[in-house]
This record gives C-alpha cells, structure tokens and sequence, in this order.
C-alpha cells in the first residue's frame, strides 16, 4: 500500500484544527464588536469571554492533546512501513471523532454525545499503537 496515503487523515486533522482558529477568531471579533467583554481581562485570563467563546478556545485546547498523538502514530506507521487499509481506516476513524466531538464541543457541547465520540477516538489511537507496536517487535 502507498504508506503516503496515510497523510490524508493527516491533513484533515491539521485543516480542522485550522478550523477552529478560525472560528475562534470569528466568535472573539463577535464578542468584542458587541462590546460585551472586558479586553484587558481576557488579555490574561480567557475565562473573562462569553460561553460561545470559551467552549470553542477549549476544543482549541483539545486539538493540541490526542491528536499529537496520532500525528505521531502516523510517521510512526510510515517509517516502519505499516500504513495498510486497517490503519488507514482507523486513521479515518480518528480524524471522523475529531470533527464530530469538535462539531458538539462547540455546538451544544452535549456531554452524553461528546464522550463516546472522544472515547472512539482514543480506541482508534490504541489500536494504532499496538499495530505499532506489533510492527517493532
């Protein structure tokens, strides 16, 4: 299999987080425009922004935790010549709960839909890793 192929999910995970700059970019010139936050607070503290702001700032947060993690796996998969359809699949499904739990994080924010999106994510990421794994030893 092409192991390049893998970078796909790849830049789909890098243009959401993209994304969600963007969107928090949109929503803070909201806020400031409306005149509803104090600048110098928020200058050191993002608690000082509206709910809409922070539930966004916090998925930004988030886009910088496990998929670390699977842009690792990734060159991971690659240098030891391990990208295959089961790989490329669970690298998909990764990249699928991280623009579903950012869709709900940012959206309602609807715990009892949010954590099995994120839980799914994670087994994906263990799966990877223990081919990766596999594939080392």
């Amino acid at each position: 299999m092409n192991q390049a192929l893998i970078f796909a999910p790849v830049l789909a995970q890098i243009s959401l987080t993209l994304m969600i700059f963007l969107l928090l970019g949109k929503r803070r010139a909201a806020d400031a425009k409306a005149g509803t936050v104090d600048l110098k607070r928020v200058a050191l503290d993002n608690r000082g922004w509206s709910d809409s702001v922070i539930k966004v700032s916090n998925n930004l947060d988030n886009q910088f935790q496990t998929p670390v993690l699977f842009y690792m796996l990734c060159i991971v998969l690659v240098q030891f010549n391990a990208v295959s359809t089961l790989t490329l699949g669970l690298a998909w499904t990764f990249v699928f709960t991280r623009y579903s739990h950012a869709f709900v994080h940012v959206g309602s924010n609807y715990i009892p839909l949010r954590l099995p999106l994120f839980l799914l994510g994670v087994v994906s990421l263990l799966l990877m890793t223990g081919i990766a794994i596999a594939e080392l030893i």
